[in-house]
């Protein structure tokens, strides 16, 4: 290699290197510590049989997911949306899933849109932190 062109790979690599430890810094900085708020509650949701179905290009699931704080990690999601965006996966469509999000519960019901947390609470009999 001539010295102008090892001097940009070298460059080059030491970016790459540098982005990763931000991006290492920048994850490990925001995660949240120790238990989340809602964690006994959404495990409590999956417990009792409740599915939430969404996609990842819905505003209304995210907006559903931003209750759940931290604690969305356990929550009973099923992503019913293809990689592109432009379709539903079979699962959701077995399940006649129409719109999102939608919450299935054990009992056979069903609720549409972003639903409250104590609405869900009242519905599966699931404690809810305040």
């Amino acid at each position: 290699m001539q010295s102008s062109q090892a001097k940009i790979f070298f460059g080059i690599i030491g970016i790459l290197i540098l982005g990763v430890i931000a991006t290492v810094l920048i994850r490990s900085s925001s995660a949240p510590a120790g238990p989340g708020k809602y964690d006994a509650f959404a495990q409590c949701l999956k417990d009792k049989g409740a599915v939430f179905y969404g996609a990842f290009w819905c505003p209304n699931c995210q907006e559903q997911k931003k209750l759940f704080d931290s604690s969305i990690k356990l929550l009973p999601y099923v992503e019913c949306s293809t990689l592109d965006g432009q379709s539903q996966v079979k699962a959701c469509a077995d399940k006649n899933i129409e719109g999102y999000p939608t919450w299935d519960f054990a009992d056979g019901s069903r609720l549409t849109g972003v639903v409250s947390l104590e609405t869900l609470a009242a519905k599966t009999s699931c404690f809810l932190p305040q």
